[in-house]
């Protein structure tokens, strides 16, 4: 209850008064459970007109012919509920009149709570139509950027960075494919309470536009992609922001890969070492976090490490293998090193094979193996199915007082758009349950990433966000102003539904 006032006041406090044109008509759609407003709800006329609420979740409606007039309006959104009259249709009759308002609830169904659209055109749209102001510096457009795909975001020089893939532009059907960069305040530092939302300050080329972080090799058009963004010292202990970097040749095919360090005069990327394409695992991966003396990577599992040092990021021979094959061995079910009892002997190893969860399976089929618990094949606890996870991220989580994933799932009841929640005792697992918090109809959000940077009351209420997109889902109906956009979602840790993963 408590949680839900502050939430209402911190949300109340976000707008001043009406002062829009009078013809708008509000319709709110707001969360029954906090009374917060609901971004992503679409609202469809009988004659197939779409509104879908902003991340204040306010629709700014004005239609000539249907002012002041009853209008029936389809109501649906990914995790959330409204219910269906006799004959099963799901929806209201509304009467749209020029400075009036309307409140819609919705039920929701998903465990995490859906807060707002951080990137894209019109994040506020509606709310500036109606007249409101907003605490987001840059409520209707920042840096010209339309779209942007995955996140990766790291603590660096008391502010936080953040890195995204392919970014779209407002100008051209074409924006720029060798990463956008920016940073924002973190919340003590002066930056916004993350209930509201993040200020990004785009890194810009002179047109205002999104410049590309990663430029240092122009003859080559491929996209430049990056991941396992981390911060460490270099031999003089001057803390360095470092990541992975791959030059693609398409979303699967690398033309090279290899590790770059932030420029701070250039504000930009410089390649400092480049791998050999067949090291598929001896290089930051994923997403980085720090635990003791090692930086862990993984996507979601972490199953590598490497003392946490710019040298030792920059030698593959440094890098340990969360492994159960004999040192020196290949991967093959004859080279796993047992225990006396027969069960796979797990350890970090800088001379054995990493194993990943497709690996992991793989050996699993072997009869002469006692596999006992494995470490990355976790169920659903509702469903009893196993659950067979793409992407996400680890962090250590104070509340739980355990190590806590959260990952989205490959295939399951929408392809790259179901996420959930998982915890272990150790970072590397193992990972046994599986509790469902976010479902997407028929759209994907794929490489979720919970910030830790931004964890509330103690690790109880924690912040990630995930790339929203019809893009791997099989639809063909994209969102207006939210595909191929960043959404944050909120997780309350001491919902008891979350303690399932534990039994």
């Amino acid at each position: 209850m408590k949680t839900a006032i502050v939430t209402m006041l911190l949300v109340a406090s976000v707008f001043a008064a009406r002062a829009g044109d009078p013809k708008y008509f509000e319709i709110r759609v707001v969360d029954g459970q906090t009374g917060r407003g609901v971004p992503l709800v679409e609202l469809l006329t009988v004659n197939h007109l779409r509104f879908v609420t902003d991340s204040a979740g306010r629709v700014a409606f004005f239609e000539p012919g249907m002012m002041n007039r009853d209008v029936y309006f389809y109501i649906s959104s990914h995790g959330y509920e409204f219910p269906s009259d006799g004959f099963g249709y799901t929806g209201t009759r509304l009467k749209p009149v020029g400075g009036g308002t309307a409140s819609v609830k919705l039920k929701r169904l998903n465990i995490a709570e859906r807060l707002y659209r951080i990137t894209g055109e019109g994040i506020y749209n509606d709310t500036i139509l109606l007249g409101d102001k907003v605490q987001v510096a840059n409520p209707l457009l920042n840096a010209e950027v339309l779209g942007q795909d995955s996140v990766q975001a790291a603590v660096y020089r008391n502010r936080i960075h953040w890195f995204w893939g392919d970014t779209m532009r407002l100008r051209y059907a074409l924006g720029h494919f060798r990463t956008a960069g920016a940073t924002s305040e973190l919340p003590a530092g002066g930056g916004l309470d993350p209930r509201i939302g993040v200020d990004l300050k785009y890194f810009t080329n002179a047109d205002g536009f999104s410049r590309p972080m990663c430029a240092f090799d122009p003859e080559n058009p491929e996209p430049v992609w990056i991941d396992g963004v981390c911060v460490v010292p270099d031999e003089k202990g001057v803390e360095k922001l470092v990541s992975h970097f791959a030059r693609m040749k398409s979303l699967g095919e690398k033309e090279e890969h290899g590790l770059i360090v932030f420029d701070d005069a250039k504000e930009e990327f410089e390649r400092v070492a480049t791998f050999d394409l067949k090291n598929r695992w001896r290089c930051p991966r994923g997403h980085a976090v720090r635990h003791g003396d090692f930086i862990y990577f993984g996507e979601p599992f972490l199953n590598v490490r490497v003392k946490a040092s710019l040298a030792a990021l920059r030698d593959p021979a440094s890098y340990e293998m969360w492994s159960c094959v004999a040192d020196g061995s290949p991967l093959h079910e004859a080279s796993i090193d047992r225990d006396a009892n027969g069960n796979p002997r797990w350890r970090w190893s800088a001379s054995a094979e990493a194993i990943g969860p497709e690996d992991e399976r793989t050996l699993m089929k072997s009869a002469n193996v006692k596999w006992g618990a494995a470490f990355f094949q976790p169920t659903d606890v509702d469903t009893k199915k196993p659950v067979h996870l793409h992407a996400g991220n680890v962090t250590w989580n104070e509340f739980r007082k355990r190590w806590v994933m959260i990952a989205v799932e490959q295939g399951g009841t929408s392809f790259l758009g179901e996420v959930f929640y998982l915890e272990a005792d150790d970072p590397a697992g193992p990972w046994l349950r599986a509790k469902k918090i976010v479902t997407h109809n028929r759209h994907s959000f794929y490489n979720p990433c919970h910030h830790a940077f931004f964890d509330q009351d103690g690790g109880r209420v924690i912040y990630f966000e995930g790339t929203y997109s019809r893009t791997f889902s099989g639809n063909s109906d994209a969102t207006p102003r939210y595909d191929y956009n960043q959404i944050m979602y909120r997780l309350d840790l001491a919902d008891p539904r979350l303690d399932a993963v534990r039994k």
